[in-house]
């Protein structure tokens, strides 16, 4: 994209701001966040911060693709106040989307959520069956519904990306999130620092990590070819935790122990397993991650060393 004026809300969060500051180097770039979850220290200084709630009227929507990624990102901030998450994830969606348009606003690319196909140790394709098993997952399968209504109704490109364990670490743009960074930064932070990762339960637990370049890469791509209906984003590839803490220590150089605990998350709706099936966003745009897991790990413990 070059040329285009977008706004991304979310913008200043982890992958808002990486989005953001990616696309500001050939685009006009206006960010709209509340700043819950971020910080406008993330941004560049070519990027143009409004410090609001996608809950507004008068939103600066008048642009040419809308990035809607603001959400209350987890099922904890859900259960705290159920309310608030359906608010912001679904009406909040709307409220944007709906401003877009009457703007004439017709491209649009938003982040739904990866954790709606549950314990997977296969990939999971778009086109399996999913079930809302928590407040936060039902809050984003309701912006797809939303999606498909204003793609069919007004013919709008909707494009929905399931994105897979999305990781950068805290030289990046995930410090700020504290206990809601990927367990890659709270694991390398730790390790690097001398202390004991924490993991819930054994170990076993595996994710699909995926480096935020190749998230931001596929976010653009999604706006570029105008694509309507789902996608996941992630490398199809799965790493269970013990593995990272081993893989960070041979980085590091370290010999750091992690510490085994009690799941605190309910077993009924903890994800233990995770691995996307890219296929479908492979095949209409030609989008593939570019960065291993190796590499990523790399990138992560750099600063430390």
């Amino acid at each position: 994209m070059n040329g285009q004026r977008v706004l991304v809300t979310g913008g200043a969060g982890f992958i808002g701001s990486n989005l953001a500051n990616t696309l500001a180097t050939e685009n006009e770039v206006i960010v709209v966040d509340d700043l819950f979850l971020g910080t406008e220290e993330n941004l560049d200084d070519a990027v143009e911060f409004h410090e609001r709630s996608v809950l507004e009227a008068d939103l600066p929507a008048d642009v040419d693709v809308l990035f809607h990624l603001a959400a209350l990102s987890s099922m904890a901030m859900h259960e705290d106040d159920p309310q608030r998450g359906a608010r912001v994830n679904v009406e909040g969606f709307v409220n944007a989307v709906e401003q877009f348009r009457r703007h004439g606003g017709d491209t649009v690319v938003y982040a739904t959520t990866s954790s709606i196909y549950g314990d997977r140790t296969e990939p999971s394709p778009e086109s399996m069956d999913v079930d809302a098993r928590t407040g936060y997952e039902a809050s984003k399968l309701a912006r797809e519904r939303y999606a498909e209504y204003y793609a069919n109704y007004y013919d709008m490109s909707m494009a929905g990306l399931r994105y897979f364990s999305v990781y950068q670490g805290y030289n990046g743009a995930e410090e700020h999130k504290g206990e809601y960074a990927n367990i890659i930064a709270q694991f390398a932070d730790d390790v690097a620092n001398g202390r004991s990762p924490e993991i819930y339960g054994d170990g076993t637990q595996t994710r699909d990590f995926t480096h935020v370049e190749d998230v931001v890469e596929a976010t653009i791509q999604a706006a570029e070819h105008e694509l309507t209906g789902i996608y996941n984003v992630g490398t199809g590839e799965q790493y269970d935790f013990e593995t990272v803490v081993e893989m960070i220590n041979d980085e590091l150089g370290t010999a750091v122990e992690p510490t085994y605990v009690e799941n605190p998350i309910p077993e009924d709706v903890y994800v233990h397993d995770t691995m996307a099936d890219a296929t479908k966003i492979e095949g209409a745009t030609g989008w593939s991650p570019s960065i291993s897991f190796e590499e990523g790990i790399r990138r992560v413990c750099a600063p430390y060393q």
